[in-house]
């Protein structure tokens, strides 16, 4: 059987972490910046867990992750 492909973007954009789940960055935070409060902006540098929904569906592209 073949090797399955990871799909690139998906690599650059997720990490797994000790426990098996996924982490992403959040979004809003490239630009129209002036108008978010300096909380709003610091609260969208942290990363944050995947939500269990999407999961399954990572999970298949990131085959070995």
């Amino acid at each position: 059987m073949p090797k399955m492909k990871t799909s690139r973007s998906a690599a650059k954009r997720f990490k797994v972490t000790g426990n098996g789940k996924l982490i992403r960055n959040k979004a809003y935070k490239r630009h129209i910046l002036t108008k978010k409060s300096t909380k709003r902006k610091r609260n969208l540098r942290q990363q944050t867990v995947v939500d269990s929904t999407n999961v399954k569906n990572m999970k298949k592209i990131l085959p070995y992750s």
